[in-house]
């Protein structure tokens, strides 16, 4: 990987997009925007003038950039952060830091590294996760503290120390897995730890198979009130703790094996809850998710899923009976039909999205480091899965900036920026905090990383590709090839600099049978499908990954994953978050306020302009979209260019046409096999799916040898802040920019150029 020239350099940074001496800060036009954030009753909760932004960001990347990442306090002189330049000056002068006295840099690599990752994150070509925008750089850039009560990794004594304040090492990352004992004051722990995570942006996902169910005796006498009553009470901590000390709600994942004890109750625990909300809802309460008939039930503040291994596969495809087994002794509890199971979850997930599966043998037949343990459970989007008392820090490339104007796709440009994240990443590692002495523990000694992409669905679109196709799959497979190959490859290097993660050693020869799988997975791709450069680039950087590996070991046990990157997403301008398809061509979005606007996927014009229509032909069809919400029967559109233009839902009260479930599945498990962690997607299946049909899109799941599977019937749970229909109240235009809204109250905001509307 390195020149001979290179050889004696820690971490050889090239410039592929900035220019020595010239800030990449100050190389674009701003203007002058203003921000404003309307509460539930329509209020505004947020506003901000004067704020300083790129010319080209749209203003609900504005939004996203002001009213969730600048900082409101503690900034010298303004009191508050008024530029993206200081966001961003913050964030990689931080990282770039740490990157020096963590032995990373050369002096002129490490001005490189911040002005290449400033020329990325400006020119929304890739994204940390949150908690990165939100912590990062405070105390270095401003000197804010904060409280300490954390726990890093302090390369002076080799230890893992308690943090003083909280920002000097801030909590870089999104996704973690905690584990719990069956023990109360466990229990109450974890509530605590969960709270920190949360204060701070973060999310949190536990198995909580260890408790013994309502049918278990306790020590002193007497029963255990049950692991349902527990969930309950953490549920309701989760439900009062806003992420990152603004509006963010608490992520958080709950995971149980198939074999629980209360694995009955649990399957159908939000189902049931959601019973309850249209019963208030019938009654006159609000159906809003944060109104007072959501606030009434429980289990609405988690993703929960349930861990289903190829033994019980076996049992439902057989149709034996399976058992519950105590917690404390193994006896069995109860046994049942492992089919009734089978069919109760899928009972549960078409009543109301919930649970999904998580396909516990598949994810640890993948598992880079089993002699450590088994991977137990994951993050709230089930897309980070490791060891308990794990972390990860995310970020996420833009793969629409990456495709030029001709439809050729800059290979260079991606390698690059794979090189400079995972860099950026490996860096935050050892920089941050976590919320327990355990995870910071972990986490220096396993180094997971967690880099994936955004705006997929919309790159095919742009290159006249169906989604559900075989050339939009091979399109997939290769670009995710290319960044778990490079990634690898980096690591590796990196090992060759600071050395091989600590746990290496004992998972040497696991790691390096996945990584092998990786490789043989290439064979899977139909190359001819593809630019033949990016073939070859994906056969050398698994080439390499290997080689490299063999010689050096890895700095890090896992390095990529597939996010749902929504507000990440948003920031970045995307028309669709991580590996999905576009919802719908128009989109109704509920604002805060009662207001709803119309969200039309900015690709389309490209795609039109790839498949050859004119000018005025394009523009007929736009406007036939803006009037139907859909593009069946608009004029001048070829039949055979219809399924480029299919989403996850039937578009508009006139279309029929949607993404079959076996067209997400299909796309998963075409890049399943390329990625260390797993894929946050949903499946989204139209109202009059039935529940046979949710059993076998499991059970497909489960063939294709994906890691977990999440649906979402459109219409199933009463609050859905996002649709493809709507009935309108009134229609207007913007007074200031002429932007088309359909409102359906008062007072609310433009989203176009974020006028307040209709307030009196």
């Amino acid at each position: 990987m390195k020149t001979k020239a290179e050889s004696k350099r820690k971490f050889p940074i090239s410039r592929h997009f900035s220019t020595a001496g010239v800030n990449p800060l100050d190389q674009i036009k701003y203007t002058q925007a203003r921000s404003c954030i309307l509460d539930t009753d329509g209020r505004v909760v947020f506003e901000l003038d004067g704020v300083e932004v790129p010319e080209t960001w749209s203003q609900l990347s504005i939004d996203i950039l002001v009213s969730k990442y600048f900082r409101k306090a503690g900034v010298p002189a303004t009191g508050h952060e008024t530029s993206i330049r200081q966001v961003i000056r913050r964030v990689t002068h931080a990282i770039r830091q740490a990157g020096e006295l963590q032995g990373c840099f050369d002096p002129t690599d490490a001005q490189a590294f911040q002005d290449e990752l400033s020329y990325i994150l400006l020119h929304q070509i890739a994204a940390f996760n949150s908690p990165v925008w939100f912590n990062v750089g405070l105390f270095s850039e401003y000197g804010i503290k904060g409280t300490g009560g954390n726990f890093a990794f302090d390369p002076t004594s080799g230890a893992v120390l308690e943090t003083q304040n909280a920002y000097e090492h801030p909590q870089c990352s999104a996704c973690f897995i905690q584990s719990v004992d069956d023990d109360l004051m466990a229990i109450f722990d974890l509530i605590k730890n969960e709270a920190r995570l949360f204060k701070y942006g973060s999310g949190s996902g536990t198995n909580f198979s260890k408790i013994r169910g309502r049918q278990e005796k306790l020590s002193g006498g007497g029963f255990s009130s049950g692991l349902m009553s527990f969930l309950e009470v953490l549920d309701r901590a989760a439900g009062s703790t806003k992420s990152g000390g603004v509006t963010r709600r608490a992520a958080k994942m709950v995971c149980l094996d198939m074999d629980h004890p209360e694995i009955r109750d649990f399957i159908s625990w939000k189902m049931k809850e959601e019973r309850k909300v249209a019963a208030l809802v019938a009654a006159g309460y609000s159906a809003d998710f944060n109104g007072e008939a959501y606030r009434t039930v429980s289990g609405q503040n988690s993703n929960n899923s349930i861990r289903v291994t190829d033994e019980f596969m076996e049992a439902v495809i057989q149709d034996q009976s399976w058992d519950t087994k105590a917690r404390t002794d193994g006896s069995i509890i109860d046994t049942y039909k492992a089919r009734d199971l089978w069919k109760q979850v899928a009972e549960a997930s078409w009543s109301c999205a919930d649970p999904g599966l998580q396909f516990d043998t598949t994810i640890n037949r993948w598992h880079t480091c089993p002699e450590s343990g088994a991977i137990r459970a994951s993050n709230p989007c089930s897309e980070f899965m490791f060891l308990d008392d794990s972390a990860c820090n995310l970020s996420s490339m833009n793969l629409l900036k990456f495709l030029s104007e001709d439809g050729s796709f800059d290979l260079s440009a991606y390698r690059h920026t794979i090189r400079v994240l995972l860099i950026a990443q490996e860096i935050l590692v050892d920089h941050s905090s976590y919320p327990t002495k355990k995870i910071a523990e972990y986490s220096h000694a396993f180094r997971p990383l967690g880099l994936g992409y955004a705006n997929l669905g919309a790159l095919f679109m742009v290159k006249g590709l169906p989604y559900d196709s075989d050339d939009a799959r091979a399109w997939a497979q290769i670009l995710t090839a290319i960044m778990s190959g490079e990634a690898y490859a980096v690591s590796a290097e990196a090992a060759s600099v600071l050395g091989s993660f600590q746990a290496y050693a004992q998972n040497r020869k696991p790691m390096l049978n996945v990584i092998r799988m990786h490789q043989r997975a290439l064979d899977q791709i139909d190359f001819g499908k593809i630019p033949e450069k990016l073939s070859i680039a994906a056969r050398q950087s698994w080439g390499q990954a290997l080689s490299l590996g063999e010689q050096y070991g890895y700095r890090n046990a896992q390095v990529t994953l597939l996010a749902p990157t929504g507000t990440i997403g948003l920031l970045m301008d995307c028309d669709t978050t991580g590996i999905e398809p576009d919802f719908a061509l128009v989109k109704f979005k509920k604002l805060a306020g009662g207001g709803n606007f119309k969200m039309v996927n900015h690709s389309l014009t490209r795609a039109l302009k790839t498949l050859a229509y004119s000018e005025d032909e394009a523009k007929a069809i736009i406007s036939y979209l803006l009037e139907h919400f859909t593009v069946e029967g608009a004029p001048h559109l070829k039949p055979e260019h219809l399924a480029v233009f299919d989403c996850a839902n039937k578009c508009g009260e006139e279309g029929t046409r949607f993404i079959a479930p076996s067209g997400h599945l299909k796309m998963m498990a075409a890049v399943q096999p390329f990625l260390s962690g797993a894929i946050s997607k949903t499946v989204n299946l139209p109202n009059e799916t039935t529940v046979q049909d949710i059993e076998e899109i499991h059970f497909q799941s489960w063939k294709l040898g994906l890691k977990s599977i999440a649906l979402y019937r459109d219409g199933c749970k009463r609050s859905q802040p996002l649709s493809a229909k709507i009935e309108p109240k009134s229609a207007s235009s913007c007074d200031s920019c002429g932007y088309e809204t359909v409102q359906s109250g008062t007072c609310f905001r433009c989203p176009n150029c974020g006028t307040t509307l209709g307030c009196s």
